[in-house]
């Protein structure tokens, strides 16, 4: 059964999620998600719940990783920590919504987002972990804002699912500023913009491959 319940141009609106996005999220990210992935996505159903899974599975991956990398933060470790219970949850809701829905969960490969993004970390501290804590920002924003696209054409479980996700990651994006503006003194600002046009440029440029933070298709 597809988890898809409208077609792109009949979609019933009063599903949308965009209500529950924060202005501050709208305004971070620097482009909506195209109509073009949307259509991607109601055609490639079953890859859109296993990369979404994944997604889940790295998030909580990375949110452990600072945990480890960066003991002397007490502010990084609670934030982190709470983020990657979340994050184990949801993955394992979306496993089970798939194996509810006959969908197997495998292995795929990731998308070019992520690595685009993080091609431009520099290196040294505390440089290197602004940069990965505001690419954090970007990806929680992002998944937020695919999810609020989404609704519309999900089925109602899925989309009640979807509501949820939104609801609960939504602030997400905004401990991931918190914890970069904390590193240094300096405003952050500029570094934010440069990662904000990456981004953009990812959503905006052409894929060949469909995951749930692909660009448009080819």
């Amino acid at each position: 059964m597809s988890i898809f319940a409208a077609e792109l141009n009949q979609a019933d609106h009063s599903l949308t999620g965009d209500d529950l996005l924060p202005d501050s999220l709208l305004n971070f990210l620097a482009c909506p998600t195209p109509k073009v992935w949307l259509s991607w996505a109601l055609e490639n159903p079953e890859l859109l719940l296993i990369d979404h899974a994944q997604c889940e599975k790295k998030a909580a991956s990375t949110a452990m990783s600072l945990l480890y990398r960066y003991v002397d933060q007490p502010l990084l470790l609670s934030k982190m920590s709470q983020l990657a219970r979340e994050e184990l949850l949801h993955f394992e809701q979306v496993v089970q919504l798939m194996e509810k829905r006959g969908v197997t969960y495998r292995h795929l490969t990731a998308s070019r987002y992520a690595e685009g993004l993080r091609r431009h970390v520099r290196t040294n501290e505390p440089e290197r972990l602004i940069d990965v804590l505001i690419i954090g920002a970007l990806i929680e924003a992002r998944s937020c804002e695919r999810f609020a696209c989404l609704i519309p054409y999900l089925d109602t479980e899925l989309a009640k699912f979807y509501r949820t996700l939104v609801k609960s990651e939504g602030r997400h994006f905004e401990d991931y500023l918190l914890l970069a503006g904390q590193q240094t003194r300096e405003p952050i600002d500029e570094r934010i913009a440069f990662f904000v046009a990456c981004e953009q440029e990812l959503i905006m440029s052409v894929d060949t491959v469909f995951r749930f933070h692909s660009g448009v298709p080819a």
